[in-house]
């Protein structure tokens, strides 16, 4: 044999060597292929499903909100997927409220579903400080976005996004005033009345109180404090900015004779000034409230049966009252009192 067919001969034999190699390479990467089908295909591994089922305001103060959101989460596939991280973006308007990143929130059981809470806190002092137009005794809109990033095997990492749109207040403290007091029992060693007031809501949102407690002062000496169990209902800010009024009578009891000289001062005609500081629990369509407020610079008098009503100029009449045993201090009530 020549080298020229040598040659031939050893090249031919290194082709059909690689073409045998070659052939079973591709052997291999089929039967991995294969075997990774009959595997998804076996353990049907798929994307899982996520939605907000509920958005819950459990505290809310005149300061800040504490919102809970509920995310549902359906795993369909026979193996746990853990949830590596949770994004949410709290938007009104296209500007950012909030914003949040919860990092190893768990992980989803296989062939399961489970809710995950998500807490989210809305500083109302920092909105308000941050944008001009956001104010307390508004209702903001908002919209809730929230992404989940899930390692799934196989498939490997997504993310799950997700929107939600509502609505959430911004609280006003309420204008509390006294109107009138209604003397049921006067005696130096206890006194009962009733003290009639007139409580204003700035909001945008009806008001059921449901509890209702303050400290009250004349002149310059504390009387107690004057607490009230029942419900009232307080209608909402009008559109034209009319303010919500609603009405309460609350019962306090106290000594006289504690009292110091504001009392005579008051029953002999002299005006004395009053304050009121207290706080209301009321329920509202956003979930319950905890509501403080304060009076300051309040003015009551007694007024005998002589005392002509024309004699006052309207803006005092509209601030003062007058004490009558067994009967009121207020607007155009009274009676006599025997001099102390």
């Amino acid at each position: 044999m020549s080298s020229e067919e040598e040659v031939r001969d050893k090249g031919s034999k290194s082709e059909e060597k690689d073409d045998g190699d070659g052939g079973f390479l591709d052997r291999i990467g089929d039967f991995v292929k294969d075997v990774g089908e009959k595997i998804a295909e076996t353990f049907s591994f798929g994307k899982p499903d996520a939605d907000v089922t509920g958005i819950n305001i459990p505290h809310i103060s005149m300061s800040e909100a504490e919102i809970v959101i509920d995310v549902l989460i359906k795993n369909p596939n026979p193996v746990p997927i853990p949830l590596v991280d949770i994004e949410y973006l709290v938007e009104s308007d296209k500007r950012k409220l909030v914003s949040g990143t919860i990092p190893d929130a768990g992980t989803i059981h296989a062939h399961g579903s489970e809710t995950v809470k998500i807490p989210i806190k809305l500083n109302f002092n920092d909105l308000c400080d941050t944008f001009d137009d956001i104010n307390p005794g508004q209702i903001i809109p908002y919209l809730l976005r929230v992404t989940l990033l899930v390692d799934i095997p196989i498939i490997g990492r997504i993310s799950i996004p997700m929107d939600k749109e509502g609505e959430i207040p911004i609280p006003e403290k309420p204008d509390v005033d006294l109107e009138r007091v209604k003397w049921t029992h006067l005696d130096l060693d206890e006194t009962e009345a009733v003290l009639h007031l007139k409580v204003e809501n700035m909001n945008p949102f009806k008001m059921g109180i449901t509890k209702f407690a303050c400290d009250i002062t004349f002149g310059d000496v504390s009387i107690g404090k004057a607490t009230l169990g029942e419900s009232s209902m307080v209608t909402e800010k009008g559109p034209n900015g009319e303010k919500g009024i609603g009405r309460l009578q609350v019962p306090i009891t106290f000594r006289p004779k504690d009292f110091g000289s504001a009392l005579w001062d008051m029953i002999r005609g002299r005006s004395t000034g009053y304050a009121l500081k207290g706080s209301i629990d009321v329920d509202t369509p956003f979930g319950p409230m905890h509501l403080p407020f304060l009076k300051e610079g309040g003015k009551t008098k007694f007024r005998g049966e002589d005392e002509d009503d024309d004699d006052r100029d309207d803006d005092e009449y509209a601030q003062r009252s007058s004490i009558a045993p067994g009967d009121s201090f207020g607007a155009g009530q009274h009676e006599s009192l025997p001099k102390p």
